[in-house]
């Protein structure tokens, strides 16, 4: 394996493992301050048990966030040399702001987790918040920089040296504000529906319980309510893309030619030697509707670019119908469970949803990496997009290849960690007189 796919396969790895304990570490505070409002308004014990559990599972994510985080810093100095040097200027604010979010949520971490019968209750709720507020705006900083990535400005090139730059012009690059949003509502999704879909598999196994019930209730409100936002958001991240990266739309459609009033492309393969889609389901006018709001827009297609200036166009579209396909499946889960919600009562008493629930949990993890996916791969061959090749920003430093089987087992080991510890102090079964207390956490 060279130098430049042992680089990118390290790299994906580690994002790989990353998002996931990152989005729950960003959605869990949020759920965990929610049960506890409901606990202060309602009295009931379960949301207490539930806040006090959820603060367990978000101490454990932000530590392992907080490695591989720091992981991932590394590897962009490391194996990404050139591209630190060429941009770091451009892009350190955001990566600033990031860390002092991180510093912001650790610390009302701590109150929150030590802060039980010690300060007083709204003190406490605040600082809930603050811990959720916080991890919302590490995800986003971050996805700024990819934003910029996507879309660079905020600079003057003077003799191949970015020049004049202007940081909040930078970080807030037409990308940005998009990707961030469209990111949030994936992470609140996938957390939301994993989480209901745990606790709906763990009442089918021990039977109606409070405690279960709760969790199922906070959950499909958070993923229910962002998955369906993010249709509204998902347009206008699509409508971006069409303006600042009309290859990456064509790829992600698997657009070959360019076209006045061109097709939506649903499901099919692209074959790039013969440049067609085959298989596909055409909608006559869809993807000029949708990326322009007129029928009859112009879309530029892959011919525009020579074929070594092309992203991997098949993975790209696949990934594409992946996310698409399991978003539109959630949405229509959220529509159906609010309509049982409001004709037949509570959804724990209804055994073939939970079964529903458990079956589509995974899904927005699944559209989660496959949308990262198409945001990284279809920008490619461009580190930095129409500045910087990828292959020109990678390290020279040999033997990556041993690096990356080191930290795909260093991951590995962690992940397993990660499960076992929430198993053990998250979703462990609550005890009758944890249900029954006063509501005060000991």
């Amino acid at each position: 394996m060279d130098n430049f796919l042992a680089a990118r396969s390290q790299m994906g790895m580690s994002l790989a493992f990353h998002i996931v304990f990152a989005v729950i570490g960003v959605s869990l505070p949020l759920m965990m301050t929610i049960a506890e409002w409901r606990w202060r308004s309602t009295g009931d014990p379960a949301y207490l048990l539930l806040a006090k559990r959820w603060a367990k599972g978000t101490t454990i994510l932000f530590a392992v966030g907080a490695i591989s985080g720091t992981v991932l810093s590394f590897e962009l100095g490391l194996l990404w040399p050139r591209f630190m040097q060429y941009a770091g200027a451009v892009i350190g604010m955001p990566f600033s702001l990031e860390g002092f979010a991180f510093f912001t949520e650790a610390i009302f971490l701590g109150i929150y987790l030590y802060g039980w019968n010690r300060v007083p209750g709204w003190f406490h709720l605040f600082s809930g918040i603050i811990v959720s507020l916080s991890g919302l705006l590490s995800a986003i900083f971050v996805t700024l920089v990819n934003g910029w990535m996507n879309t660079p400005t905020g600079f003057d090139i003077v003799d191949g040296k970015f020049q004049n730059i202007h940081p909040f012009a930078a970080m807030l690059n037409p990308a940005g504000i998009p990707e961030a949003v469209h990111m949030v509502l994936a992470a609140y999704t996938a957390a939301g529906f994993a989480t209901a879909g745990i606790h709906s598999w763990l009442l089918l196994r021990r039977g109606r319980n409070r405690f279960d019930e709760v969790a199922i209730g906070i959950a499909l409100c958070v993923g229910g309510a962002a998955v369906l936002i993010q249709g509204v958001s998902g347009d206008a991240l699509a409508r971006m893309v069409a303006v600042k990266q009309p290859m990456k739309l064509a790829s992600l459609e698997g657009q070959f030619k360019t076209e006045v009033g061109a097709p939506l492309s649903i499901g099919g393969l692209p074959f790039p030697d013969e440049r067609v889609t085959k298989y596909a389901i055409k909608i006559p006018h869809g993807l000029s509707l949708l990326a322009f709001h007129t029928p009859n827009a112009l879309i530029k297609g892959l011919d525009q670019e020579p074929s070594k200036d092309w992203p991997n166009v098949r993975m790209v579209h696949i990934c594409f119908q992946i996310m698409v396909g399991c978003g539109s499946l959630l949405s229509f889960f959220a529509l159906i469970a609010a309509g049982l919600s409001w004709k037949r009562g509570p959804l724990s008493k209804q055994k073939l949803f939970l079964k529903a629930a458990v079956l589509v949990s995974p899904l927005g993890f699944v559209a989660l990496e496959a949308g990262w996916m198409v945001t990284e791969l279809g920008r490619q061959p461009w580190i930095v997009y129409h500045l910087m090749r990828t292959r020109d920003a990678v390290t020279t430093m040999p033997n990556i290849t041993i690096t990356f089987l080191m930290m795909t087992f260093v991951y590995l080991v962690l992940g397993i960690i990660v499960v076992w510890l929430l198993s053990k102090h998250v979703i462990a079964p609550a005890e009758r007189k944890q249900l029954d207390g006063p509501g005060v956490l000991v």
